[in-house]
């Protein structure tokens, strides 16, 4: 059992800069999440893509506002519960009590959702699935890890395209792989990657993956011949798009619209007292679904979590620089 005064469900950035201001005012806060490292959907898709649109960066790397974040909020010593996917919220009196899937325990206070789209599947690949964490993988958070190797992607989305973009200089070869002639990825993504040289293999799809235990080749058939083509891989990234769903949140008692969205008022409140969301998640008229505006629900939840916590606590908390 870990009993901290806020849970915070979702650990991408928004909920690790909700981790720092709940330690601001000098709450004990948990961060609870599926997947086994901070940052969400920055970590899982696009560590290495920079992001342009975040107050004080003219550019940032995803793994590295992550890192800050991480850095930021560590200073508080909040709890992290990586790997655990929020099961069940009950509660008792003024006591919740979250439960994972995989068997945490949290009692606390006043609990803040920032889980983004919430838990993200991503959708398999078709053929050699048996082949996962044995060379194939779906997202690719340390690049560094492809050095040197033969890696075929497969998709035609920007996630495919950045994975191109990224492993291109570090690895030995890589090439791209999509059922079809056009792509969905932005067209300057798709022609950086064709002028850094990128083998482009459309209209085609994998049949197999062979190899033991690892991958060491991918089976390509072009499909409107049916000519087949054996590539040497040890590394396979299918960046085939992702499946998200909101889970048991759906049965929080959130009022959750469309099974995606949370609607919430000025105070970042819920429709249950003491529940407050921040992020992608949330739902209120003008909602504009960005990380810089997802940090300033982040701020605005925590500080009137505080006052739900105790009444006779000031709403805004001061600056930082003041208190710090």
């Amino acid at each position: 059992m870990t009993k901290v005064d806020l849970l915070i469900v979702g650990a991408g950035p928004v909920g690790l800069f909700g981790a720092y201001y709940a330690g601001f005012r000098e709450m004990s806060v948990a961060v609870m999440d599926s997947l086994p490292e901070p940052g969400g959907q920055v970590t899982a898709m696009y560590p290495e893509k920079p992001i342009y649109d975040v107050a004080g960066f003219p550019a940032v790397k995803g793994r590295d506002l992550v890192t800050g974040l991480v850095e930021q909020a560590g200073r508080f010593d909040p709890t992290y519960l990586l790997g655990h996917c929020a099961q069940t919220l009950e509660q008792d009196g003024d006591r919740f009590h979250v439960t994972s899937r995989e068997g945490a325990s949290v009692e606390c206070r006043a609990v803040l959702v920032t889980g983004g789209i919430g838990t993200f599947t991503p959708r398999p690949l078709p053929a050699g699935g048996e082949y996962e964490g044995r060379g194939l993988a779906y997202f690719v958070p340390r690049p560094q890890e492809y050095a040197d190797a033969d890696v075929v992607i497969v998709g035609g989305g920007d996630s495919a395209f950045d994975w191109a973009l990224t492993l291109h200089p570090i690895a030995r070869s890589v090439t791209l792989v999509h059922r079809r002639e056009t792509f969905r990825a932005h067209a300057r993504t798709v022609r950086q990657v064709r002028e850094a040289g990128v083998e482009i293999l459309t209209s085609s799809q994998v049949a197999a993956l062979r190899g033991d235990p690892e991958v060491e080749s991918v089976e390509v058939v072009h499909t409107p011949t049916g000519e087949r083509r054996e590539l040497k891989a040890q590394r396979v990234v299918a960046a085939l798009g992702f499946t998200a769903n909101l889970g048991p949140l759906n049965d929080w008692g959130l009022n959750v619209r469309d099974r995606r969205h949370i609607p919430v008022d000025t105070t970042m409140s819920t429709a249950r007292r003491g529940v407050f969301a921040a992020g992608d998640i949330t739902d209120y008229p003008g909602k504009v679904r960005l990380i810089a505006v997802g940090f300033g629900e982040a701020a605005t939840a925590v500080n009137n979590a505080a006052v739900f916590l105790d009444p006779q606590a000031a709403l805004f908390p001061g600056h930082s620089t003041d208190a710090l």
